[in-house]
């Protein structure tokens, strides 16, 4: 079957893509990439907030495949919103990279004997998610926070130039570009210290890591073909998280952050955290075998704690 497929045009949008296509490939699949111009792309001098909120990466191209112009979609999962169209569904999962964040720092800006964030006093950190503010200004109120867009390669170039000290970027993002075709691939200068950052600690946006292949509801050739790439252990630790993400409605404006892993036992661990207006962070863990019901609870829990 050939299959167009859509997708944002910046550079790990585009890797993303390419991956999906060489799954699908492996399976008799031939496919185009269709690269679609979204909202997100177009407006990089304001935060989230301002342009839209949730879905400015998506929406476009969730238009393109309903008035069947492409055939698959794929996203970086956590860019979806909690609910999509109707007529659409993620039909596939692949397995999902590193779901943690990772910090980029100068090297004449890394502590190492400060910890969890490794940064030296005042350190100045670009970054415009909520989540990621939150989280920064809980575990050290002293940085200086900074409003930082763009895709992932101006990012770093922020970085080099020195207009910040550190940013924070998705480690599997970070992984994938730098694993890209020879020159194409992202380089980030040796003078740079990086540093993983815990998701049990700095919990991670919902689905980070993970890409959404998404396809129209009714076209069940599409969804049979696209199912063989699906990643069932990844698609159980993520209905985790998108379950809490749609207890808690929010996305890039929402300072939430979900995260589940599948212990040895087979049991789900979920952590979840949700930003305070007073800068702290409030957290809850839970263990238990249904992503709906382990979801349930931690968003429960966590919202006794913001509201105790």
């Amino acid at each position: 079957m050939r299959l167009r497929i859509g997708t944002r045009g910046s550079a790990l949008a585009r890797v993303q893509a390419a991956s999906v296509a060489r799954r699908l490939a492996a399976h008799g699949h031939s496919t185009e990439t269709v690269i679609i111009s979204t909202a997100g792309d177009r407006v990089t001098d304001r935060g989230f907030i301002d342009v839209g909120a949730f879905g400015i990466f998506v929406r476009e191209i969730e238009a393109v495949l309903l008035d069947r112009r492409v055939d698959i979609a794929v996203h970086s999962y956590k860019d979806l919103p909690s609910r999509s169209p109707d007529e659409l569904v993620v039909a596939a999962v692949p397995e999902r990279l590193d779901a943690a964040d990772v910090l980029l720092a100068r090297a004449d800006s890394a502590a190492a004997e400060r910890g969890t964030l490794p940064l030296r006093e005042g350190a100045r950190v670009g970054t415009s998610a909520a989540r990621r503010q939150a989280l920064l200004r809980s575990l050290r109120p002293d940085l200086d926070i900074g409003m930082l867009r763009g895709n992932v390669p101006t990012r770093v170039s922020a970085l080099s130039d020195g207009r910040f000290d550190a940013i924070v970027l998705a480690a599997a993002g970070l992984t994938r570009l730098e694993g890209a075709a020879e020159g194409e691939a992202l380089v980030v200068g040796g003078d740079i210290v990086r540093t993983r950052l815990d998701p049990a600690t700095f919990v991670p946006a919902p689905a980070q890591g993970a890409i959404a292949v998404q396809v129209r509801a009714q076209d069940s050739a599409v969804r049979d073909a696209v199912a063989a790439i699906d990643d069932a252990r990844t698609a159980r630790s993520l209905r985790a998280e998108r379950s809490a993400l749609a207890f808690a409605d929010g996305g890039c404006t929402l300072p939430f952050g979900a995260w589940c892993e599948t212990l040895p036992t087979g049991a789900l661990r979920l952590i979840v955290a949700l930003g305070r207006s007073d800068g702290t962070v409030a957290r809850a863990e839970v263990i238990g075998d249904d992503p709906d019901v382990v979801a349930e609870t931690a968003w429960h829990d966590v919202s006794v704690e913001v509201n105790a």
